[in-house]
């Protein structure tokens, strides 16, 4: 896996976001000009790793230029058992999408946002079950997206 610098990422090119769960795993992808993160698919968590050989078969796929797992992390900036297995899904990841580029970034808050989100569209806690690991991965993905945006203004 590789750092979760973004000054050192292409600018441009298609990306997936993954949040990752202990029963789902959330996918958002990018636009191919990398400014768009749009929810993609739920993926039920996979002791097996089936999970991880299909992220990888979208990054063949859509050509990703780069793969954002978000980490976990508690309000206080501390990492506990789940970012833990974050970065151990992140490095599993890694392994199958070589040479492409895995990131964690922290994802603090991001399913609490994705549910308020959706509670904003009107749906209840049940209809949002099938949704809400895909829109914190979008969350997450974007975050990255606008990270790299503000990378571009600077440049210029």
């Amino acid at each position: 896996m590789t750092g979760n610098s973004a000054a050192e990422t292409t600018l441009r090119g298609r990306r997936i976001g993954i949040d990752v769960g202990s029963v789902r795993v959330g996918v958002a992808l990018s636009d191919p000009y990398g400014l768009i993160a749009s929810p993609l698919l739920t993926l039920p968590r996979d002791r097996g790793a089936a999970d991880q050989r299909r992220i990888a078969d979208l990054v063949r796929e859509h050509e990703v230029v780069e793969v954002i797992v978000g980490l976990p992390v508690h309000l206080s900036g501390a990492q506990g058992g789940a970012s833990v297995d974050a970065t151990a899904y992140a490095d599993a990841v890694a392994t199958l999408i070589e040479p492409v580029p895995v990131r964690l970034i922290d994802e603090r808050l991001s399913t609490r946002a994705a549910s308020a989100v959706l509670a904003a569209r009107g749906l209840d806690s049940r209809a949002q079950r099938p949704l809400v690991d895909q829109t914190a991965a979008a969350i997450i993905l974007q975050s990255w997206l606008d990270r790299l945006a503000h990378l571009r203004q600077e440049s210029r």
